[in-house]
């Protein structure tokens, strides 16, 4: 099944989970699963939050910044990937001076 995120729109989300300024993202949803297309500008963040019934796996198409997941630090460039376990927290900071595009999976458990 083809999903087609050249033909949607960027939905505007402020500070998404007491993140830094906005997120941007497409997003196709099944009822249970989530696939994404998002955007964090400069010094945007995407907040602390827990998967209590989902894992999540972010990669880099462009840009970079950093992950903080269970409190450990990561930096992510492009080509990099990220996996936040069920049960785990995370959070998303484009601390870099270019945007940060990504594609994720968010899928229940």
């Amino acid at each position: 099944m083809k999903i087609d995120f050249n033909s949607m729109d960027f939905e505007i989300k402020e500070h998404f989970n007491n993140g830094e300024k906005c997120f941007q993202v497409k997003t196709y949803f099944d009822g249970t699963n989530k696939i994404m297309y998002g955007k964090l500008i400069p010094g945007a963040s995407i907040g602390i939050h827990t998967h209590t019934d989902s894992s999540e796996i972010i990669y880099v198409i462009s840009g970079s910044g950093k992950n903080i997941c269970n409190g450990i630090e990561e930096r992510l460039n492009m080509g990099d990937a990220h996996y936040c376990p069920k049960n785990s927290s995370h959070t998303f900071i484009n601390d870099g001076k270019e945007d940060l595009i990504f594609f994720a999976v968010v899928a229940k458990q």
